[in-house]
Protein backbone atom coordinates (compact mmCIF):
# COMPACT_ATOMS: atom_id res chain seq x y z
CA UNK A 1 0.00 0.00 0.00
CA UNK A 2 1.00 3.89 -0.77
CA UNK A 3 2.41 5.98 1.95
CA UNK A 4 -0.31 7.91 3.77
CA UNK A 5 -0.13 11.33 2.88
CA UNK A 6 -0.13 14.28 5.24
CA UNK A 7 -2.40 17.43 4.63
CA UNK A 8 -1.97 20.72 6.04
CA UNK A 9 -4.86 22.46 7.88
CA UNK A 10 -2.75 25.94 7.66
CA UNK A 11 -0.10 27.79 5.86
CA UNK A 12 1.96 27.40 9.33
CA UNK A 13 1.85 23.44 9.46
CA UNK A 14 2.85 23.62 5.75
CA UNK A 15 6.11 25.56 6.70
CA UNK A 16 6.84 23.03 9.26
CA UNK A 17 6.05 20.41 6.81
CA UNK A 18 8.11 21.26 4.88
CA UNK A 19 10.87 21.69 7.10
CA UNK A 20 10.47 18.56 8.83
CA UNK A 21 8.99 15.85 6.41
CA UNK A 22 10.14 17.31 2.62
CA UNK A 23 9.31 13.22 1.22
CA UNK A 24 5.51 14.71 2.02
CA UNK A 25 5.54 16.62 -0.86
CA UNK A 26 6.08 12.99 -3.31
CA UNK A 27 3.36 11.20 -1.04
CA UNK A 28 0.84 13.85 -1.62
CA UNK A 29 1.22 13.72 -5.41
CA UNK A 30 1.27 9.80 -5.40
CA UNK A 31 -2.01 10.09 -3.23
CA UNK A 32 -3.99 12.63 -5.26
CA UNK A 33 -6.66 11.64 -7.18
CA UNK A 34 -5.62 13.19 -10.88
CA UNK A 35 -8.82 13.45 -13.50
CA UNK A 36 -8.57 12.81 -17.14
CA UNK A 37 -7.62 15.83 -19.16
CA UNK A 38 -11.24 15.87 -21.01
CA UNK A 39 -14.17 14.73 -20.00
CA UNK A 40 -17.73 16.23 -20.08
CA UNK A 41 -18.48 18.53 -23.05
CA UNK A 42 -14.67 18.62 -23.32
CA UNK A 43 -14.07 22.10 -22.62
CA UNK A 44 -11.73 23.09 -20.03
CA UNK A 45 -11.21 26.35 -17.57
CA UNK A 46 -7.99 26.07 -15.97
CA UNK A 47 -6.33 28.78 -13.89
CA UNK A 48 -2.75 30.24 -14.46
CA UNK A 49 -0.57 31.21 -11.73
CA UNK A 50 2.81 31.20 -13.20
CA UNK A 51 3.53 34.74 -13.30
CA UNK A 52 5.93 35.21 -10.19
CA UNK A 53 8.11 32.76 -10.87
CA UNK A 54 9.62 35.09 -13.70
CA UNK A 55 9.50 37.87 -11.42
CA UNK A 56 6.24 39.25 -12.84
CA UNK A 57 3.92 40.49 -9.44
CA UNK A 58 1.98 43.28 -10.83
CA UNK A 59 -1.78 43.29 -11.66
CA UNK A 60 -2.83 45.96 -13.66
CA UNK A 61 -2.53 48.79 -11.68
CA UNK A 62 -0.94 47.23 -8.76
CA UNK A 63 2.91 46.88 -8.83
CA UNK A 64 3.30 44.49 -5.49
CA UNK A 65 -0.37 42.76 -6.22
CA UNK A 66 1.22 39.07 -6.10
CA UNK A 67 4.20 39.57 -3.49
CA UNK A 68 1.60 37.65 -0.85
CA UNK A 69 2.40 33.89 -1.25
CA UNK A 70 -0.69 33.08 1.24
CA UNK A 71 -2.90 35.81 -0.54
CA UNK A 72 -2.13 33.41 -3.79
CA UNK A 73 -3.05 30.30 -2.45
CA UNK A 74 -6.27 31.80 -0.77
CA UNK A 75 -7.00 33.20 -4.33
CA UNK A 76 -5.85 29.66 -5.96
CA UNK A 77 -8.23 27.81 -3.14
CA UNK A 78 -11.36 29.83 -3.88
CA UNK A 79 -10.94 29.59 -7.77
CA UNK A 80 -10.24 25.82 -7.58
CA UNK A 81 -12.97 25.21 -5.00
CA UNK A 82 -15.50 26.51 -7.94
CA UNK A 83 -16.98 22.75 -9.86
CA UNK A 84 -16.70 24.51 -12.93
CA UNK A 85 -12.89 25.36 -12.23
CA UNK A 86 -10.99 22.11 -13.89
CA UNK A 87 -7.63 22.65 -12.52
CA UNK A 88 -4.53 25.04 -12.46
CA UNK A 89 -1.25 25.82 -14.42
CA UNK A 90 1.47 26.56 -11.99
CA UNK A 91 5.57 26.32 -11.06
CA UNK A 92 6.25 23.60 -8.69
CA UNK A 93 6.47 25.47 -5.50
CA UNK A 94 2.96 26.64 -6.16
CA UNK A 95 1.59 22.94 -7.17
CA UNK A 96 3.37 21.81 -4.39
CA UNK A 97 1.68 24.14 -2.01
CA UNK A 98 -2.14 23.34 -3.39
CA UNK A 99 -1.37 19.69 -3.31
CA UNK A 100 -0.01 19.98 0.07
CA UNK A 101 -3.90 21.73 1.54
CA UNK A 102 -5.56 18.84 -0.43
CA UNK A 103 -6.69 21.41 -3.55
CA UNK A 104 -5.74 19.31 -6.44
CA UNK A 105 -8.01 16.48 -5.71
CA UNK A 106 -9.60 15.52 -9.07
CA UNK A 107 -8.12 18.44 -10.69
CA UNK A 108 -6.29 19.14 -14.14
CA UNK A 109 -2.61 20.08 -13.46
CA UNK A 110 -0.20 21.93 -16.01
CA UNK A 111 3.52 22.25 -14.96
CA UNK A 112 5.32 25.52 -15.80
CA UNK A 113 8.45 24.95 -17.88
CA UNK A 114 10.52 27.68 -18.56
CA UNK A 115 10.86 30.82 -16.56
CA UNK A 116 14.05 31.63 -17.46
CA UNK A 117 13.15 34.93 -18.79
CA UNK A 118 12.77 37.13 -16.04
CA UNK A 119 10.66 40.11 -16.71
CA UNK A 120 12.51 43.40 -17.32
CA UNK A 121 15.75 41.43 -17.66
CA UNK A 122 18.69 42.02 -20.38
CA UNK A 123 18.15 38.17 -21.01
CA UNK A 124 14.33 38.13 -20.70
CA UNK A 125 13.82 36.48 -24.49
CA UNK A 126 16.63 33.91 -23.33
CA UNK A 127 13.32 32.01 -22.04
CA UNK A 128 15.31 29.10 -21.26
CA UNK A 129 13.67 25.67 -19.28
CA UNK A 130 14.03 26.84 -15.41
CA UNK A 131 10.67 25.26 -14.57
CA UNK A 132 9.21 21.62 -14.60
CA UNK A 133 10.66 18.59 -16.76
CA UNK A 134 8.59 16.38 -18.79
CA UNK A 135 9.75 13.51 -16.41
CA UNK A 136 8.61 15.47 -13.09
CA UNK A 137 5.19 16.30 -14.73
CA UNK A 138 4.55 12.52 -15.37
CA UNK A 139 6.16 11.61 -11.72
CA UNK A 140 3.24 13.43 -10.31
CA UNK A 141 0.66 12.55 -12.97
CA UNK A 142 0.08 15.99 -14.38
CA UNK A 143 -1.73 16.55 -17.32
CA UNK A 144 1.15 18.21 -19.20
CA UNK A 145 3.52 21.11 -19.19
CA UNK A 146 2.85 25.11 -20.23
CA UNK A 147 5.96 26.43 -22.43
CA UNK A 148 6.61 30.19 -23.45
CA UNK A 149 7.67 30.79 -26.99
CA UNK A 150 8.77 34.04 -27.21
CA UNK A 151 10.07 35.20 -30.69
CA UNK A 152 12.10 37.91 -31.52
CA UNK A 153 13.68 38.22 -35.01
CA UNK A 154 16.13 40.66 -34.13
CA UNK A 155 17.33 38.51 -30.63
CA UNK A 156 19.81 35.64 -31.24
CA UNK A 157 18.40 34.37 -28.05
CA UNK A 158 15.12 33.05 -29.35
CA UNK A 159 16.60 30.17 -31.06
CA UNK A 160 18.17 28.87 -27.92
CA UNK A 161 14.11 29.42 -26.70
CA UNK A 162 12.70 27.08 -29.82
CA UNK A 163 15.16 24.64 -29.32
CA UNK A 164 14.35 23.92 -25.88
CA UNK A 165 10.68 24.17 -26.44
CA UNK A 166 10.92 21.90 -29.63
CA UNK A 167 13.10 19.50 -26.96
CA UNK A 168 10.33 19.71 -24.02
CA UNK A 169 7.59 18.71 -26.64
CA UNK A 170 8.97 15.59 -27.24
CA UNK A 171 9.63 14.31 -24.05
CA UNK A 172 6.24 15.22 -23.04
CA UNK A 173 4.50 13.42 -26.45
CA UNK A 174 6.60 10.37 -25.50
CA UNK A 175 5.56 10.32 -21.90
CA UNK A 176 1.63 10.57 -23.17
CA UNK A 177 1.37 14.04 -21.80
CA UNK A 178 0.38 17.55 -23.51
CA UNK A 179 2.57 20.11 -24.37
CA UNK A 180 0.59 24.03 -24.13
CA UNK A 181 3.10 26.17 -26.05
CA UNK A 182 2.48 29.89 -26.01
CA UNK A 183 4.20 31.64 -28.60
CA UNK A 184 4.17 35.26 -29.48
CA UNK A 185 5.87 37.46 -31.72
CA UNK A 186 8.07 39.90 -29.52
CA UNK A 187 10.24 43.13 -29.86
CA UNK A 188 11.93 45.54 -27.81
CA UNK A 189 10.65 48.99 -27.52
CA UNK A 190 12.20 51.23 -25.53
CA UNK A 191 14.36 48.58 -23.85
CA UNK A 192 11.46 46.86 -23.08
CA UNK A 193 9.95 43.48 -24.73
CA UNK A 194 6.56 44.04 -26.14
CA UNK A 195 4.26 41.24 -27.76
CA UNK A 196 2.50 41.96 -31.06
CA UNK A 197 -1.01 41.30 -30.86
CA UNK A 198 -1.49 42.49 -34.33
CA UNK A 199 -3.51 39.43 -36.01
CA UNK A 200 -1.21 39.19 -38.56
CA UNK A 201 1.84 38.80 -35.76
CA UNK A 202 -0.39 36.08 -33.35
CA UNK A 203 -0.68 34.20 -37.09
CA UNK A 204 2.52 33.82 -37.62
CA UNK A 205 3.31 33.09 -34.21
CA UNK A 206 1.02 30.11 -34.00
CA UNK A 207 2.64 28.60 -37.58
CA UNK A 208 5.78 28.92 -35.83
CA UNK A 209 4.97 27.44 -32.70
CA UNK A 210 2.71 24.50 -33.80
CA UNK A 211 5.61 23.62 -35.93
CA UNK A 212 8.35 22.62 -33.20
CA UNK A 213 9.23 19.37 -32.14
CA UNK A 214 9.60 16.30 -34.06
CA UNK A 215 5.39 15.21 -33.40
CA UNK A 216 2.40 17.27 -32.78
CA UNK A 217 0.54 14.34 -31.25
CA UNK A 218 0.23 16.03 -27.97
CA UNK A 219 0.77 19.90 -28.60
CA UNK A 220 -2.30 22.48 -28.03
CA UNK A 221 -1.80 26.04 -27.90
CA UNK A 222 -2.12 28.88 -25.72
CA UNK A 223 -3.33 32.28 -27.35
CA UNK A 224 -4.18 35.70 -26.48
CA UNK A 225 -7.48 37.05 -28.04
CA UNK A 226 -7.00 39.55 -30.42
CA UNK A 227 -8.99 41.18 -33.33
CA UNK A 228 -10.35 39.14 -36.36
CA UNK A 229 -9.58 36.01 -33.89
CA UNK A 230 -12.00 34.16 -36.44
CA UNK A 231 -9.05 34.43 -38.83
CA UNK A 232 -6.71 33.91 -36.35
CA UNK A 233 -7.91 30.56 -35.21
CA UNK A 234 -7.83 29.71 -39.33
CA UNK A 235 -4.11 29.10 -38.95
CA UNK A 236 -4.61 25.94 -36.76
CA UNK A 237 -6.19 22.80 -36.26
CA UNK A 238 -4.61 22.48 -32.66
CA UNK A 239 -6.89 22.50 -29.61
CA UNK A 240 -6.41 25.86 -28.24
CA UNK A 241 -7.05 27.39 -24.52
CA UNK A 242 -7.42 31.48 -24.61
CA UNK A 243 -5.06 33.42 -22.07
CA UNK A 244 -6.62 35.99 -20.01
CA UNK A 245 -6.56 39.74 -21.31
CA UNK A 246 -6.16 43.28 -19.31
CA UNK A 247 -6.51 42.66 -15.59
CA UNK A 248 -7.60 46.20 -15.04
CA UNK A 249 -10.47 45.48 -17.58
CA UNK A 250 -12.18 42.27 -16.64
CA UNK A 251 -15.68 43.16 -18.23
CA UNK A 252 -13.89 44.08 -21.68
CA UNK A 253 -11.91 40.28 -21.09
CA UNK A 254 -15.19 38.63 -20.64
CA UNK A 255 -16.59 39.84 -23.79
CA UNK A 256 -13.57 39.11 -25.96
CA UNK A 257 -13.68 35.26 -24.33
CA UNK A 258 -17.14 34.48 -24.86
CA UNK A 259 -17.58 35.78 -28.56
CA UNK A 260 -13.69 33.95 -28.96
CA UNK A 261 -15.08 30.58 -27.40
CA UNK A 262 -17.75 30.30 -29.69
CA UNK A 263 -14.80 29.37 -32.11
CA UNK A 264 -14.81 25.38 -32.80
CA UNK A 265 -10.81 25.03 -32.05
CA UNK A 266 -10.69 26.81 -28.99
CA UNK A 267 -11.45 24.59 -26.03
CA UNK A 268 -11.72 26.76 -23.16
CA UNK A 269 -10.10 29.55 -21.20
CA UNK A 270 -6.32 29.42 -19.00
CA UNK A 271 -6.58 32.32 -17.22
CA UNK A 272 -4.92 33.79 -14.11
CA UNK A 273 -4.60 37.65 -13.68
CA UNK A 274 -7.99 38.81 -14.53
CA UNK A 275 -9.42 36.07 -12.28
CA UNK A 276 -7.58 36.08 -9.60
CA UNK A 277 -6.98 39.75 -8.56
CA UNK A 278 -10.29 41.33 -9.94
CA UNK A 279 -10.41 44.96 -9.12
CA UNK A 280 -13.49 43.96 -6.81
CA UNK A 281 -11.31 41.38 -5.42
CA UNK A 282 -14.50 39.04 -5.41
CA UNK A 283 -12.51 35.98 -6.66
CA UNK A 284 -15.65 33.77 -6.85
CA UNK A 285 -17.65 35.97 -8.70
CA UNK A 286 -14.86 37.06 -11.49
CA UNK A 287 -14.36 32.56 -11.64
CA UNK A 288 -18.36 31.57 -11.84
CA UNK A 289 -18.24 34.27 -14.45
CA UNK A 290 -15.70 32.81 -16.82
CA UNK A 291 -17.47 29.33 -15.76
CA UNK A 292 -20.37 30.41 -17.13
CA UNK A 293 -18.91 31.16 -20.11
CA UNK A 294 -16.99 28.08 -20.96
CA UNK A 295 -19.99 25.70 -20.16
Amino acid sequence: MPEQATMCADYAELTELRASDPGAIARAWQARTPRPLIRGNGRLMIVAADHPARGALAVGSRPTAMNSRTDLLDRLRAALADPGVDGVLATADILDDLVLVGALEDKVVFSSFNRGGLAGAAFELDDRMTGATAESTAAAKMNGGKMLCRIDLDDPGTVATMAACAEAIDELAARDLIAMVEPFMSSRVNGKVRNDLSPDAVIKSVHIGQGLGSTSSHTWMKLPVVDEMDRVMESTTLPTLLLGGDPADPDKAFASWEKALELPSVRGLIVGRTLLYPPDDDVSSAVATAVSMVR
